[in-house]
């Protein structure tokens, strides 16, 4: 999968400071949003999905990995998001452990088989313990980027 093509530096959220994952959540499709020029009725569109997709189960997993995500009617294209927050945040996630890094994957609603496909590759990538790490000391967006290919 081209990373890359679907995670812009812009939409790269280096150490944010925030108070909930909620407030990350919103930051991170308004990031979007700025990424890849949404509409704000698009914007609040995507953060609403996002928000009910959470809201019924927590996307947060294991060793500080959380992947929210999203079929979203109206977007043209897959769009990604990422956080990396060294000291965690809470999450809700599976080992009670806060979450570090991550990963907002938002589609197209047409396109079940790519959010599938995507969430798996993410989830594969993320299990490596030495990338997650890599990820969190990235100093740039532009490395996180590199780290991806």
């Amino acid at each position: 999968m081209d990373f890359p093509a679907h995670l812009r530096p812009s939409s790269i959220l280096l150490a944010p400071q925030v108070a909930d994952k909620w407030a990350l959540l919103a930051d991170m499709v308004r990031a979007l949003q700025a990424s890849w020029d949404f509409s704000e009725e698009l914007y609040e569109v995507c953060l609403r999905c996002v928000l009910e997709r959470e809201k019924s189960v927590s996307t947060g997993m294991e060793a500080g990995i959380a992947v929210p995500h999203a079929a979203v009617d109206g977007l043209p294209t897959m769009v990604m998001s990422m956080a990396l927050i060294p000291e965690g945040l809470e999450f809700g996630s599976l080992d009670g452990k806060p979450a570090q890094v991550v990963v907002m994957i938002l589609v197209p609603k047409q396109e079940k088989l790519m959010h599938l496909q995507t969430l798996t590759e993410v989830a594969r990538r993320l299990g490596n313990q030495e990338f997650r790490q890599a990820l969190l000391a990235a100093a740039s967006a532009e490395e996180v980027l590199r780290l991806w290919n």
